[in-house]
């Protein structure tokens, strides 16, 4: 009687356990699929798990190089050297009145269709002609070049002739010893106005001439 009994709570048991993992065994319910938002920006902005766009960075202009300016040059004019007091320059002409050189030795005149008088021999070895003004020089353009404490005297340079009665070239020839005054008229000369010489009332540009300048200070009261 006793076995039996034990053997039916043993049944029990087994048929309760067997209940319970059955029930374990019970379907689980399908996984949902997946939902993608497809609603436009401005509505999906108000979700919950919606972020704040980042705040675009300002852009700041390149800066211009800076190209230095030029230093401004100033021209600066040549001094302007006016003759000691008391000492003149005069050109032969100027002169003419005195026992001093003639400086045109030829005499002749603007005039005159002779020929010009052939006083020597130039730097070249080519005829050296007596100078005729076609314009005489001023004070002002022979007293610039006189040297400091210039002495009365004289100075005596060869030039040759170019066009537009224009001299060039020109060579210290003679001068008062000591007086550096045939350098004076040398250095004015690209200011003077000389006819070339003539022959048969032809002129001869490119011929020499020879020009002499006298200097004497002004008499004093």
């Amino acid at each position: 009687m006793g076995l039996a009994l034990a053997f039916a709570i043993d049944l029990l048991l087994l048929l309760a356990l067997l209940t319970l993992g059955r029930q374990s065994e019970a379907p689980q319910p399908a996984p949902k699929p997946l939902v993608v938002d497809l609603l436009p920006a401005q509505r999906s902005a108000a979700a919950p798990a919606a972020t704040k766009a980042a705040a675009p960075r300002p852009r700041t202009r390149p800066r211009a190089a800076v190209v230095p300016k030029p230093p401004l040059v100033v021209p600066i004019k040549p001094p302007i050297v006016t003759p000691p007091p008391g000492l003149i320059p005069m050109s032969k002409e100027d002169l003419a009145a005195s026992d001093l050189r003639n400086l045109a030795k030829s005499g002749s005149g603007a005039g005159d269709e002779g020929d010009s008088q052939a006083v020597g021999t130039a730097p070249n070895g080519d005829i050296l002609y007596a100078a005729e003004w076609a314009r005489h020089p001023t004070d002002a353009e022979l007293g610039g070049y006189l040297p400091k404490d210039a002495p009365d005297g004289f100075g005596i340079v060869a030039c040759r002739t170019v066009p537009g009665d224009r001299v060039e070239d020109c060579t210290d020839i003679d001068q008062t010893p000591g007086s550096h005054l045939a350098a004076a008229v040398r250095n004015a000369a690209w200011q003077f106005r000389v006819r070339p010489p003539r022959k048969n009332g032809k002129e001869l540009i490119g011929s020499w001439v020879e020009i002499e300048i006298d200097y004497e200070h002004a008499a004093r009261n």
